[in-house]
């Protein structure tokens, strides 16, 4: 837990009113009656390269260690801001709270996976805010045993979070990675579940992956740089030693690498992964070798990107070589590193995407998509036949989930849509059968026949056809341009904001809003081109897109375009920057969550984390192209004296991707550049990271936040 002063009561108010002085922040009197918004100091710091200078007057708010007296009183400040702005809307963001939790079931239990001897699955129970981790002999979960309550260990935390559980092969040991502070840095435990003992090995400054060696006496694991928070040493660790005696047996040296771990479905390899935005690999370790040392599969290309699966003697590789949408390849495991014998398996194709895939003794399950739409494929590895795994909706999303054994005689399906809450289906991989183990259940009076989603495609203003997904209440709908217009985007790293349910949403639906994810470039939506279409030296057409999708959608009486909203968080961050900078008057109120604004002087800073990593991403700004490129649309550097919406801004002190500093430095210089008098609120959970709070329903608590400030918002406009 960080060191740091709550303001509430006379405190903060009396912080807030109190005289300024030289050197520090301080707090802007408004007109009278008007509340206080916090004022930060300004130091100048200059920063050159490529012959160009800038000043910066808000570096000083970074501090690494997260316990600099001004810093943290400036932060206590701004939220003492917001929570006197917001006040008046406490009682809906209390109404709204109680509303999204009263849809949530109390007592509820994952679907079980099977894993060798044992069903293991999690639930919670009343107001429990953690999952409890269980198994059984059977699905039906008729002798089931505690392995993990995560709510008595999470007691006394304000913040926790467990990493990957992962069992030993003799199914004895528990191995788990705990985080306190929201750095996603873990401390792993191994638990004895014969006994419910705890081990004495413990292994700091972890991630959460780990993976056992066969005999069940070491496990693997990734150790994190402490700076950077990169996972770039994998280590194994034998029970009963100390951590400074485990053998490394690998090292990434190439900082613009991420590094994963996993096993094969049949147990017998273990895989570490190399991976950078364009760049992809495997190396393999033998789980039955106690002195095995790590072997690349195939050495890694620049530009290519293949990650493998086994079956038997064979390998399964997917790739994007000499295939923009990637391609499933096969070879034997004695000519893995010729690459001339590896076979087609699903050829590649420009207009359809392969996405995943899975395997089991006699089949292939695969996953493509085409026009942004997707498809599953059920496989015969024997007679090659083939069929398709067919459901309702027209625009939906699926995954495959919880294949974890080769002999499966049924593939999982992971089912949701805009209207169809998330549902679990099991295919029987022979007949095609299908079957519902579970559909998540919503309180109250849902009806899915109440909700329409619509699929539309949009011109962006050089012609591409932007796909945007819909949904909506019908009564609540009249397609007359009076409804207010939620519109979602993120736009990075080829994520893809598949149309997916959620029971939160349901708020706004009902409210009368329209609900809109635009599938802007820099995603995968319509295949790798539109992720390569969105990215560095083609950023912008990100922005753009967003921008777009806005003005089309009030153009074609989907909603007000004196009522539109819009969100993103993270690199959603970004573009919720770059559209406000570029287009402020086409939205009412933004919501940027963990935003990353400062784009450029975070690039140039190798001590930051995931900055080498994301070089691919947005481009090395050290090449002065990129500079003046990434320059030209950073969200921080292009703040203006103009108008803004108004805008709800929030961060966490110890968010491990988006460091704290950039939104709080945004927020300062908005503050002092804005010409408006919108509302400007910046909340920093002083316990949370990037994820935000943890638990089930405090969770809830930034939705009903959010969407109380929007409501706010409309409520004032109409009062107009």
């Amino acid at each position: 837990m960080s060191r740091h002063i709550l303001l509430t009561g006379a405190l903060a108010v009396s912080l807030l009113s109190g005289c300024s002085f030289q050197g520090e922040s301080h707090v802007k009197a408004s007109s009278p009656g008007e509340l206080s918004a916090p004022v930060a100091k300004k130091i100048p710091h200059e920063m050159t390269i490529h012959g160009d200078t800038r000043v910066d007057n808000y570096y000083w708010m970074r501090d690494d260690a997260r316990q600099d007296p001004d810093v943290i009183a400036h932060l206590n400040q701004e939220n003492a801001y917001a929570d006197q702005v917001l006040a008046h809307t406490e009682p809906m963001q209390a109404k709204l709270f109680d509303e999204i939790k009263g849809r949530i079931v109390k007592d509820d239990a994952s679907v079980p996976v099977k894993k060798g001897s044992y069903f293991y699955s999690s639930e919670v129970e009343g107001d429990d805010e953690y999952r409890t981790y269980v198994r059984a002999k059977d699905f039906a979960g008729t002798d089931k045993t505690v392995i993990l309550d995560v709510n008595a260990l999470a007691k006394g935390h304000e913040f926790y979070s467990i990493g990957q559980l992962s069992v030993s092969p003799n199914e004895n040991l528990l191995a788990y990675g705990e985080d306190t502070l929201s750095r996603r840095v873990y401390t792993i435990q191994v638990k004895d579940l014969t006994t419910g003992e705890y081990l004495d090995d413990k292994i700091e400054g972890a991630s959460s992956s780990i993976v056992w060696q066969n005999d069940n006496q070491a496990f693997y694991y990734i150790k994190k740089d402490p700076q950077t928070l990169l996972g770039y040493q994998v280590y194994r660790h034998r029970l009963g030693t100390p951590q400074s005696a485990d053998d490394l047996i690998y090292e990434e040296t190439d900082t613009s690498y991420y590094t994963g771990l996993s096993k094969s479905k049949d147990g017998e390899q273990i895989f570490i992964w190399h991976s950078s935005t364009e760049t992809s690999g495997v190396s393999l370790v033998d789980a039955n070798d106690p002195n095995a040392t790590a072997q690349a599969f195939y050495p890694l290309e620049t530009g290519i990107e293949y990650d493998v699966a086994k079956r038997g003697e064979w390998y399964y590789i997917y790739t994007n070589y000499q295939a923009v949408n990637f391609r499933l390849m096969k070879v034997h495991q004695s000519e893995r590193d010729d690459r001339s014998q590896w076979q087609d398996v699903i050829a590649p194709n420009d207009k359809v995407q392969l996405v995943d895939f899975t395997l089991f003794d006699n089949h292939l399950v695969y996953e493509q998509r085409e026009n942004g739409l997707p498809r599953t494929t059920v496989r015969n590895l024997t007679t090659g036949e083939e069929y398709q795994l067919t459901f309702n909706d027209s625009a939906y999303a699926s995954y495959l989930t919880g294949n974890a054994e080769m002999d499966n005689t049924a593939v999982r399906v992971y089912y949701t849509s805009l209207t169809t809450p998330g549902t679990y289906y099991e295919f029987d991989l022979a007949s095609g059968e299908r079957e519902m183990l579970k559909q998540n259940q919503v309180l109250g009076d849902f009806n899915p026949d109440n909700y329409q989603s619509e699929r539309v495609m949009i011109a962006a203003r050089d012609g591409a056809k932007v796909p945007v997904s819909l949904v909506y209440r019908k009564d609540r709908f009249k397609k007359d341009g009076t409804n207010p217009i939620y519109q979602y985007g993120y736009g990075s790293y080829g994520a893809t904001m598949e149309p997916m349910f959620s029971t939160t949403r349901l708020s706004l639906l009902d409210r009368g809003f329209v609900f809109a994810i635009a599938h802007i470039r820099g995603s995968e939506m319509l295949g790798r081109p539109w992720y390569d279409d969105g990215k560095k030296l083609n950023k912008k057409n990100t922005f753009n897109d967003f921008i777009d999708v806005t003005k089309a959608l009030t153009a074609k009486g989907y909603g007000d375009k004196d009522k539109v909203f819009a969100v993103g968080g993270s690199a959603g961050g970004l573009l919720m920057g770059a559209i406000i900078n570029q287009a402020p008057e086409l939205y009412l109120g933004v919501a940027a969550h963990v935003p990353f604004v400062d784009i450029v002087t975070t690039m140039l800073d190798e001590s930051i984390p995931l900055t080498t990593n994301e070089y691919d991403e947005w481009g090395n700004p050290n090449d002065k192209t990129y500079y003046e490129y990434m320059l030209s649309y950073s969200p921080y550097d292009n703040v203006s004296a103009q108008d803004y919406p108004n805008l709800l801004v929030t961060t966490g002190l110890h968010d491990s991707q988006v460091q704290y500093f950039e939104p709080m430095k945004w927020v300062a210089k908005l503050r002092e550049l804005k010409t408006d008098n919108h509302t400007l609120v910046f909340k920093t959970d002083m316990e949370a990271g990037h994820g935000g709070a943890s638990g089930r329903f405090k969770r809830i608590k930034e939705d009903a936040l959010e969407y109380a400030f929007f409501f706010d918002l409309l409520d004032k406009q109409d009062e107009q």
